[in-house]
């Protein structure tokens, strides 16, 4: 069985997918699936349930959802559920599962242990794999308590810093053309994320248009600004400061940013 909450909840068995109708129980499954082998309290249940706004027969509530639960999961042939009641609250255990952030995690990891080798084609293909495992938002609608919400804050800044990493790669193989037209639509999607708008700067750069990566700062400090009363980070203004000094050491990612740090 697979489960797979970076998009829309599913669960895939034998190669069949299913959705879960109910929002209570979809909600259970998701905070047991970020806790899984792990036991969660019924008090943390009732929040990530109802908030501040628990029901006067919410025990009797959860054990419904609960049982539901493990009707939705169970499997022809297998007579223990996955979902296990363990004082004080209740555990799911993976067994021999596939849950789809952990294998967005490994990939991610495998990607900067090539990074810190070097070998960016390959930290292209894992940070690349990583991506494709998103189907859409994460547990879009089901952030309602401290367990979902902190767990989609987190899992969204490993993947923008996944995409970040893959950027940063691919720029070091060369491939800085292609990546102008995504950029522009990055700092446009995240109009604070002063990652995505150095590495545009970087790719317009090397592809001769100076004036156009200059106005990429203009665009960034004045964004920075009016939104945050804030200058553009210091690496951001390093590289402004080089590209009008036309530094050669721009054409050299690597070279740049190791000069950069021991300044």
């Amino acid at each position: 069985m697979r489960y797979e909450i970076l998009g829309p909840l599913r669960v895939l068995d034998g190669g069949v997918s299913s959705f879960i109708s109910a929002r209570k129980v979809e909600t259970l499954l998701a905070t047991l699936l970020i806790r899984s082998d792990q036991v969660v309290s019924i008090e943390q249940l009732e929040t990530e349930l109802w908030g501040d706004q628990t029901p006067r027969r919410a025990i009797a509530a959860l054990h419904v959802y609960i049982s539901q639960l493990r009707k939705f999961l169970a499997r022809e042939g297998v007579a223990d559920s996955a979902v296990v009641t363990r004082p004080p609250g209740y555990l799911l255990r993976m067994r021999d599962d596939e849950l789809d952030f952990q294998i967005f995690e490994q990939y991610v990891q495998l990607g900067r242990a090539h990074v810190r080798q070097h070998d960016h084609a390959q930290a292209v293909t894992c940070f690349e794999q990583a991506l494709a495992l998103w189907r859409g938002p994460a547990l879009e609608d089901l952030r309602t308590g401290p367990i979902i919400e902190g767990f989609v804050i987190w899992l969204n800044e490993v993947r923008m810093e996944c995409i970040e990493m893959l950027i940063d790669s691919q720029m070091e193989l060369g491939r800085h053309r292609e990546l102008i037209g995504r950029l522009y639509a990055l700092v446009m999607e995240y109009p604070l994320r002063e990652t995505f708008y150095r590495q545009l700067m970087l790719a317009l750069y090397r592809a001769e248009r100076q004036g156009d990566a200059l106005q990429v700062y203009q665009r960034a400090r004045a964004t920075l600004t009016k939104e945050l009363g804030l200058e553009p980070c210091k690496a951001l203004q390093e590289l402004h400061s080089s590209i009008l000094l036309a530094d050669d050491r721009l054409m050299d990612l690597c070279g740049y940013e190791s000069t950069a740090q021991s300044a």
